[in-house]
């Protein structure tokens, strides 16, 4: 405190410029620089989810150390997109990493879960659509927000969704993961009161232009107020029901 206020009394005396100030005040404040990362310690305070890892494109090592500053500082672990190559070292040195190559995801909990809080109903439209739905479903159990996976549900047969009815109603908030035309969402937005975030995948054939029809469908939906993110991005959705359950549940 006693940093900020002199950064605060140089501010106020024209010494430092706003940039300036911003900069020194946020030295050693809610981050740790390893070198290759910026360790975010203060995200869960900022976003009510702590720092995850994105695997893709970096090396086995440089997770290794993102993956031990986090454990260092009392956080739970999870990294997305992690190759399996990656991923069997990684479990080598850290023997509690929870390894799921479905989802290609990596988990680490430091204590024993606490009872989830709310329910996220993940529902996919079909089989090949469940790593997206599992790496979603990862993100809410690491933030210890109870989640179901409602598997091959899609409008090729609209009675096992429909069939689906109770479950759906009975959930805080559901995540739909679609690819091909991308029509999920639109059925069970038109089904339920709570948030529905929609999920575009890469499932398709030619026209379906690896996620993009479905996209534009979701996007398109007449069944109003859905969230859309990204196409395969699972994590982003399963973010987005995070952020949706903190504002409802405290």
């Amino acid at each position: 405190m006693d940093d900020i206020a002199e950064i605060i009394r140089r501010l106020g005396n024209g010494e430092i410029d706003v940039l300036t100030a911003l900069a020194q005040a946020s030295q050693g404040n809610g981050f740790t620089d390893i070198g290759v990362a910026r360790v975010d310690h203060s995200r869960r305070e900022r976003c009510g989810f702590p720092e995850f890892i994105y695997g893709a494109n970096k090396t086995t090592a440089q997770i290794c150390l993102i993956i031990q500053e986090l454990i260092s500082s009392g956080q739970p672990v999870l990294v997305t997109r992690i190759k399996p190559e990656s991923a069997e070292i990684v479990c080598a040195e850290f023997p509690r990493a929870e390894y799921d190559a479905e989802a290609a995801t990596l988990s680490i909990r430091l204590d024993e879960p606490p009872e989830p809080k709310g329910r996220v109903l993940v529902v996919t439209a079909g089989t090949s659509d469940l790593p997206v739905a599992r790496e979603a479903a990862a993100v809410l159990s690491l933030c210890d927000i109870g989640v179901e996976i409602l598997n091959d549900t899609g409008v090729a047969g609209l009675h096992r969704i429909i069939a689906e009815t109770g479950r759906l109603r009975s959930a805080d908030a559901v995540i739909v993961v679609a690819g091909m035309e991308g029509a999920l969402p639109s059925v069970v937005g038109g089904m339920v009161k709570c948030p529905v975030i929609a999920v575009p995948t890469s499932v398709g054939y030619g026209a379906a232009l690896n996620g993009f029809s479905a996209l534009l469908g979701m996007l398109n939906s007449c069944a109003s107020g859905l969230t859309v993110v990204n196409i395969d991005n699972g994590f982003g959705a399963g973010c987005a029901a995070v952020r949706i359950l903190n504002g409802m549940i405290k």
